[in-house]
């Protein structure tokens, strides 16, 4: 890959089988990513961003990950980068990942020079 991919949930989607029924809701984590991007929007700029649907198998993540890689957010490294020492890379068919919030963004002070988040 010649970019960074970024996965999230759509704001907004709708969860038939929670525990309250149907109703609209937001991913945490993936609103969390979304305030970096929105602090930093060059950032969004240069991260290719692919939204995915709430319901299981995420095709395009297993596709890249493997079935049990289907977290959101998760950050799919570009070929070669260097993803510093601050963020836990993981690493599927030989491809390197972060699926977390707060090691996207430590990633992302490592890469653009953001600053890091607080606690980490």
């Amino acid at each position: 890959m010649n970019k960074d991919v970024l996965f999230l949930l759509a704001p907004g989607f709708e969860e038939p089988m929670s525990q309250h029924g149907r109703r609209r809701e937001f991913c945490p984590e993936c609103a969390e990513i979304w305030g970096v991007l929105a602090y930093y929007p060059a950032i969004k700029e240069a991260v290719d961003i692919r939204y995915q649907p709430i319901a299981r198998p995420r095709a395009a993540l297993v596709a890249l990950l493997g079935e049990e890689n289907q977290n959101c957010p998760t950050l799919v490294l570009a070929d070669g980068v260097d993803a510093g020492s601050h963020a836990e890379v993981k690493e599927s068919n030989g491809v390197r990942f972060l699926d977390n919030a707060r090691d996207i963004a430590k990633y992302f002070a490592h890469r653009y020079g953001t600053p890091f988040p607080r606690g980490s």
